[in-house]
C-alpha cells in the first residue's frame, strides 16, 4: 500500500569524481573532509534532522571508506577505553547511525549514469515518496532542504525539484525547468517539462536548475525503465523527471540555503572555509587567519 509519509532518502555516491583528480583516484570525493567530517556526512545528517528514518547510500568499486565510516571503530573504542576516555566512545558511535538514522549501502556495480543509480535503490524504496540527495551536492541552510521539500511535497502532492536561478553558462552544464507561478507562493513553481544539458540558448525554459536535491513518488522507478541513454550516454534522472513533469507536473522549490558543489576543487574549499568560520574550535583562530591574509596580500 502507498504511502505518503517520507521516510526513506537515497544518496547516489558512486561517481568517479573526475573533477577532483588527482585525489579521487585514492579517496573519494564523498569521504573528503569538510573541517573533520567527510562531506557525505552533512547530507545523511540533513535527512535524519528532516525526519528521515532510513538513508541509502549508492556506491560503486574502491568507495569502502565511505561505508567504514558510517560503522563501529573497534581500534578507537579499545584506545579511548585503555585511556578512560569513555566518552568518547559514544561520540564515535554517534557517527554510525547520525541522529539515529539507519544508513544502508548498495553497489552500483556498472556506472550508467544517475537515473540508473536511483533505479538500484527500488528494492529499498518500495512504495514510498522518498528523498534524494545528491552526493556531490552541500547545502548550508536554517532548516534543512529537504524538510523543505517534505512541507512542499505535503502542501501539493506532487513530487519537487530543489531549484536556484543560475547563470545561463551553468544552465547548460546542468539543466533547465520551464516553471510556472503558484498563485500565493514566492518561491514555488510549477513545472511541466524541463531539459537535461540545454545545447542551446533555444532550448532554454528558464535559468532555474536542479542543484543536489529532490523529492519523488515511486513512479519514477518505472519511467527511469523506460528511459534511454540521454547526455553523454547515460540514463539521467532528470529525463526521467521531465517524463514525470510532463504526464502530472512537479512543484519547483527555490529552497533557502546555500549550495556548494563539491565535484570541484572550488566548491570544495568554498565549503571548507564557510563550515570552518562556523566551527566551534576553530572559528575565532580562523577568522584571525583570514583577516591577517587578506591583510597581507
Amino acid at each position: 500500500m502507498q504511502t505518503t509519509k517520507v521516510r526513506k532518502a537515497v544518496i547516489p555516491a558512486a561517481g568517479l569524481g573526475t573533477r577532483m583528480l588527482p585525489i579521487a583516484r585514492a579517496v573519494p570525493k564523498e569521504i573528503l573532509p569538510i573541517v573533520d567530517r567527510p562531506a557525505i556526512s552533512y547530507l545523511v545528517e540533513e535527512a535524519a534532522k528532516s525526519g528521515i528514518t532510513d538513508v541509502l547510500i549508492i556506491t560503486g568499486r574502491n568507495k569502502d571508506a565511505i561505508e567504514d565510516y558510517f560503522d563501529y571503530s573497534p581500534e578507537y573504542e579499545g584506545y579511548f577505553t585503555s585511556k578512560g576516555r569513555e566518552e568518547e566512545i559514544e561520540k564515535i558511535r554517534a557517527t554510525a547511525e547520525p541522529l539515529g538514522v539507519r544508513v544502508y549501502f548498495l553497489r552500483q556495480k556498472i556506472t550508467r549514469g544517475l537515473g540508473h543509480a536511483i533505479g538500484c535503490a527500488r528494492n529499498f524504496v518500495g512504495d514510498e515518496p522518498f528523498a534524494i540527495l545528491y552526493g556531490d551536492d552541500i547545502i548550508f541552510s536554517e532548516k534543512p532542504v529537504v524538510a523543505q521539500m517534505i512541507e512542499t511535497f505535503e502542501k501539493y502532492g506532487r513530487s519537487v525539484c530543489g531549484v536556484k536561478e543560475v547563470p545561463t553558462e551553468l544552465v547548460k552544464k546542468y539543466c533547465s525547468l520551464k516553471t510556472h507561478p503558484i498563485e500565493g507562493s514566492d518561491h514555488e513553481f510549477f513545472v511541466d517539462d524541463m531539459i537535461e544539458k540545454p545545447k542551446t540558448d533555444a532550448e532554454i525554459f528558464s535559468n532555474y536548475s536542479i542543484l543536489g536535491r529532490v523529492l519523488v513518488t515511486p513512479d519514477i522507478f518505472d519511467i527511469i525503465d523506460a528511459t534511454p541513454p540521454g547526455a553523454g550516454g547515460e540514463i539521467q534522472l532528470t529525463d526521467a523527471i521531465a517524463t514525470l513533469a510532463r504526464r502530472e507536473g512537479v512543484t519547483a522549490l527555490d529552497f533557502e540555503g546555500k549550495r556548494f558543489d563539491l565535484g570541484s576543487k572550488l566548491g570544495f574549499l568554498e565549503a571548507n572555509v564557510t563550515a570552518a568560520l562556523e566551527h566551534p574550535e576553530v572559528a575565532d583562530r580562523f577568522k584571525e587567519f583570514l583577516t591577517d591574509l587578506v591583510n597581507k596580500m
